[in-house]
């Protein structure tokens, strides 16, 4: 199940709230204490690559590097969109809301040598470090958040101590964005060619976690489901990912 030319890699994780303000930015930190908990089950190290903090409570964004055998081939399928329905705490007439984060999963590729990027193609900002990943650093403006124009992708690390470390790093993992996605084009004109319909993961709703007025968790991909919901936010992750897995094996 573990075959993809990537799979044994470390990966890079990130999360990031959508629409709905701070109720969003609280699911984010949610999902971000369930993967962290997963990692630790798996005796995965985490480092912090980027952190901000939400305006009022939560997590406005996290990046974070997953170290460890197969974390990439395990972590793949977790790319797409979470959704949460709940009773908002931050609700003063304690009504039901629904929330959606989207993960992104990309594999670490020490030595990326298919992809070049133009530096005309490249918007660079430099900004203060802060939260958890810029303890010690937060004083300088050495945080890099870097936009590749043609495609829109952004990326950001602030967890090294000078912006040149933070930029080099910032470019190895715009790289490796850029291959995934060169892979995942290839793969989708390969399946038109063949008359192949294959779902769309990027930006659909891969699972859903209702705590409210019932609880269970659904991942629509497999209909594995779940009522006890209190375990996978704790990290217990293994039965969506391993149906996920075995759907993907050909």
């Amino acid at each position: 199940m573990l075959n993809g030319p990537y799979d044994k890699n470390n990966c890079i994780l990130e999360i990031h709230p959508g629409a709905g303000g701070t109720e969003s930015c609280d699911w984010a930190s949610m999902l971000y204490r369930m993967y962290t908990r997963y990692c630790e089950k798996k005796n995965y190290k985490v480092e912090i690559l980027d952190y901000q903090d939400g305006e009022e409570a939560g997590i406005k964004s996290v990046s974070m590097l997953v170290k460890g055998l197969n974390a990439y081939g395990y972590l793949k399928n977790e790319k797409g969109i979470h959704r949460l329905v709940r009773l908002s705490p931050f609700d003063s007439n304690n009504r039901r809301h629904t929330s959606f984060v989207s993960v992104e999963v990309t594999p670490e590729i020490e030595k990326n040598d298919e992809i070049e990027i133009d530096e005309k193609d490249l918007k660079i900002d430099v900004y203060r470090s802060s939260g958890a990943g810029g303890q010690g650093v937060n004083t300088t403006d050495s945080a890099v958040r870097i936009t590749h124009l043609p495609t829109k992708i952004v990326v950001t690390c602030q967890n090294e101590r000078s912006q040149i470390q933070n930029k080099e790093h910032a470019l190895n993992v715009l790289k490796n964005k850029l291959l995934i996605l060169k892979m995942e084009q290839e793969e989708d004109e390969l399946n038109k060619i063949k008359g192949e319909s294959k779902e769309i993961n990027f930006g659909s709703q891969i699972r859903s976690y209702v705590l409210h007025p019932y609880s269970m968790i659904k991942d629509h991909r497999t209909n594995v489901e779940t009522s006890n919901t209190d375990k996978v936010l704790d990290g217990d992750l293994d039965m969506f990912i391993e149906e996920n897995l075995k759907r993907n094996v050909r």
